[in-house]
């Protein structure tokens, strides 16, 4: 039984080895001569304008909240419509309900004018 891990335990000490071998080797191989402007803390073209604490507008978080909500509704579409014929009728009505909630949602957050960025 403990045999069928071992591949796994393998792959995964490989995995780690390359990657402290790659981290080890950009450190000791990497030049050390930053440039002044590599140093500075923006690198936009103009020096900052205002305090690097200040409050952002509550629609950015709603935008990136509302973008979350529905990536994952693909992140369970995609399995659903793999194994939608072994699951039938019983597994589409379920996603029928599943996305008409999402689309009320997503209405009602069109209609509030949640999603126009000004």
């Amino acid at each position: 039984m403990l045999s069928n891990y071992l591949p796994v335990l393998i792959f995964i000490a490989l995995s780690f080895a390359m990657g402290v071998f790659m981290v080890a080797a950009g450190y000791f191989l990497g030049t050390r001569h930053p440039d002044p402007e590599k140093l500075s803390p923006y690198e936009c073209g103009f020096e900052s304008f205002e305090d690097a604490r200040m409050k952002f507008d509550v629609r950015y978080y709603l935008v990136a909240i509302l973008f979350i909500l529905f990536d994952l509704e693909i992140a369970f579409l995609v399995p659903w419509a793999i194994v939608l014929d072994k699951i039938g009728l019983f597994g589409f009505a379920a996603m029928t309900v599943f996305l008409g909630i999402l689309v009320v949602g997503f209405i009602y957050e069109w209609k509030k004018g949640a999603l126009e960025w000004e």
